[in-house]
């Protein structure tokens, strides 16, 4: 039997969740990261937007033991939640559970299993069906093997560079649908990003620029975590004009190498449908770990 636990506090979450997040970081990294970065918004009091939804949950078996987690954190339209692994029946017991708590589903992300299951017990009580608009793929690099390196250099974003941050931020999806053979707009971020949030992430020096040896900013690649352990990169952006040089090979190689050489572990999602961004980070040595992705709910 499935018991589920919501939480609206990241904080109140992380101490029931802390010990089963830490059992397999790169695959819960999403939540970790996510969670992490929300208790440190909450203890500088940042204040969020009461009238979305907001909350976390944890599943458990008939004996108590944690099974599972999930939140519902997004600041954009439709507000996915993010299901990490867990069993069928608790994935179906949460979708009926959001559906009794009133909320509307339009996707769900996460964990294919997951997130299927979860629209499954959803739709059973609200109507229509689920399908997979998207798949991801998590990655591992465990030992990075460095590519030539192009002209120019890595360097960290400063402040004057926020504006520009928050425009590649933002057209990072597009670009994605684009190189993945898909029309423009399919997939839309979950994050409401805004200057204040580039120049968080810039202060916490997440975001790493290559700048050509002219001075031209070329590339974005930005690094989020430490949480338990692991970074996870991404979004990793080149403008159009600047594809095809090796910027984003050697920005990521870099990084990885400087997590590992850290003492975390590093990771990053890729595309399914973009071979380019795949076969890249594979040449680097980053190896499949699961399977994620997108289910719409028609």
């Amino acid at each position: 039997m499935t018991a589920l636990s919501f939480f609206s506090s990241p904080a109140d979450f992380l101490a029931e969740a802390g010990d089963f997040l830490a059992l397999d970081p790169v695959v819960n990294t999403v939540v970790a990261s996510v969670t992490d970065r929300m208790v440190a918004q909450d203890a500088a009091g940042l204040a969020h937007a009461a009238a979305l939804p907001r909350w976390w949950v944890v599943t458990r078996d008939g004996a108590g033991r944690v099974t599972g987690v999930g939140m519902r954190t997004a600041t954009l339209p439709p507000y996915p939640p993010y299901l990490l692994p867990m069993p069928e029946e608790a994935a179906r017991a949460l979708g009926v559970a959001i559906a009794a708590r009133g909320e509307v589903l339009g996707r769900i992300n996460g964990v294919l299993d997951s997130a299927l299951a979860c629209a499954e017990g959803y739709t059973g009580h609200r109507g229509g069906a689920g399908r997979v608009d998207a798949h991801s793929r998590l990655f591992e690099c465990t030992r990075v093997s460095m590519p030539k390196l192009p002209a120019g250099r890595l360097r960290l974003a400063t402040d004057a560079d926020a504006p520009l941050c928050l425009e590649w931020f933002r057209e990072f999806l597009a670009a994605a649908d684009e190189q993945a053979g898909r029309p423009k707009g399919t997939r839309s971020d979950v994050v409401a990003h805004d200057l204040d949030d580039m120049r968080r992430r810039i202060a916490a020096e997440s975001i790493h620029l290559w700048e050509a040896p002219g001075g031209e900013v070329v590339h974005l690649s930005a690094v989020n975590g430490p949480s338990f352990g692991v970074c996870r990169i991404g979004p990793v952006f080149t403008p159009t004009a600047h594809r095809g040089y090796g910027y984003a090979s050697a920005t990521v190689a870099l990084l990885t190498r400087r997590i590992l050489e850290s003492g975390a572990r590093a990771c990053l999602f890729t595309d399914q449908a973009n071979p380019t961004s795949n076969a890249i980070y594979q040449a680097l040595g980053y190896e499949r770990v699961c399977d994620t992705g997108e289910v719409v709910i028609d």
